[in-house]
């Protein structure tokens, strides 16, 4: 009998080891704060990022025009996110983040009105998906830059998987409420419950200290965003860091086939394509909270070029199939590899650059992390003309597979990075 109960409690050690290490919120109460309101918002958001192009799948009836919302806010996204990663090197973070998300509430009003007013126009939908990507892309260096600020080193990799908690529980409840709101009531429901959301995020920032940059920072300007970039040139790690999510979503986001995919394939509708975008999230959610081992995990460029290659095998045979359940899990694994990647490759960025670099590093980051989705649309939806729905998805995701192969015989400092010795 006894050895049963070993395994038992093997079993349980196990799981408690891998369980989601809360200790950051335990620590921080400006981080427990931050997340929370974030959570929330992030709910909203995603009910919009999926009911847009639901909308503009439901005007045009083209792949490849819901591919161009991604692309629309594409240019807004490196401009802004490359300056306003110098911005956000030159003023209080606090406050910067306190404008941009009063301004993203607004363009949020902006959607619900014209979804009440039956507008009809694709043309505004894509303009406002601009301004909200150039807001984002002010916002977020400065978000990234907080949590540096109110944790030690050490607690980096736990502070991010719950970051991936937060975020892909949002991205995992927000498509479906997407879906559910937009079959019932319409789209001014959906996007009216995003404008609500952003309460919580206005509360959640208002309530940080302030956050100036390290050394009272520098002017933005021109000279700042090329300091920046000539920093970054120069560390092969950090750049690394950047070039492989590029090849991961340019190559391998099949989000832009999703509602195509739901009413061609799997004979369904904003429903059936709600839960497509919440499959890639759930599979991230269920991944970042079984996290509690990334923590000892040292060799991180290497595990980043495991969790992309995973990536890119999941999408490949997600193009394969037919059979929603199977698409669903396939898309689940996908999200899981996903989150181990991030949650890496921030905490190289956060552990590896400078303080007074952290808002521009964070602006490169984010033209990388919301820009590549959004030309991975593009490329989705293009190759869908070309190849088919699956085919797409197929080519891409073995495209994947192949690239990041030659990064990891490529680049050896980026393969052999281990976290005890942080350099960039």
């Amino acid at each position: 009998m006894s050895r049963p109960v070993s395994g038992r409690r093997g079993t349980g050690a196990w799981l408690r080891s891998a369980a989601l290490d809360l200790t950051p919120l335990q620590e921080s109460k400006p981080f427990r704060r931050l997340i929370f309101g974030d959570a929330v918002s992030v709910l909203g958001t995603q009910i919009t990022i999926v009911a847009v192009p639901i909308q503009v799948y439901a005007q045009t009836r083209s792949a490849a025009a819901v591919g161009l919302v991604g692309l629309a806010g594409l240019l807004p996204l490196i401009l802004f996110g490359l300056y306003g990663g110098a911005i956000a090197d030159a003023v209080d973070r606090r406050k910067l983040v306190l404008g941009t998300t009063l301004g993203q509430a607004a363009l949020a009003l902006v959607l619900v009105a014209q979804a009440v007013a039956g507008l009809e126009s694709t043309a505004l939908l894509y303009g406002v998906v601009a301004a909200q990507a150039a807001l984002f892309a002010i916002d977020s260096p400065a978000r990234q830059a907080f949590v540096p600020r109110l944790l030690p080193v050490h607690l980096l990799p736990a502070a991010n998987a719950l970051k991936q908690v937060e975020f892909n529980l949002g991205v995992t409840i927000g498509p479906l409420l997407a879906g559910l709101l937009i079959g019932r009531f319409g789209y001014g429901a959906a996007y009216g419950l995003d404008v609500l959301t952003f309460a919580a995020a206005v509360v959640s920032v208002a309530g940080l200290p302030s956050m100036p940059p390290a050394g009272g920072g520098r002017p933005a300007g021109l000279r700042s965003v090329l300091e920046g970039l000539s920093f970054l040139r120069t560390r092969q790690v950090l750049l690394m860091t950047f070039v492989v999510d590029l090849i991961a979503m340019v190559f391998a986001m099949p989000r832009a086939l999703f509602p195509a995919l739901a009413e061609q394939v799997y004979g369904g509708g904003p429903q059936t394509a709600g839960l497509l975008y919440s499959a890639l999230a759930a599979g991230a959610l269920l991944g970042a909270l079984f996290s509690g081992r990334l923590g000892n995990v040292t060799r991180q460029g290497t595990a980043v070029l495991v969790a992309i290659a995973a990536w890119g095998l999941a999408v490949t045979l997600f193009g394969m199939t037919d059979v929603l359940w199977v698409g669903l899990v396939l898309l689940a694994a996908a999200g899981a590899a996903d989150m181990v990647s991030a949650v890496f490759r921030i905490a190289i960025m956060q552990a590896a650059a400078p303080d007074e670099l952290r808002g521009r590093l964070g602006g490169v980051f984010i033209v990388v992390v919301a820009g590549g989705p959004r030309l991975g649309d593009a490329r989705a939806g293009g190759g869908a003309e070309l190849v088919g729905l699956q085919g797409s998805s197929v080519v891409g995701g073995l495209t994947v597979v192949a690239l990041t192969a030659a990064i990891a015989a490529g680049a050896p400092r980026f393969r052999a990075y281990d976290s005890r010795t942080p350099h960039a």
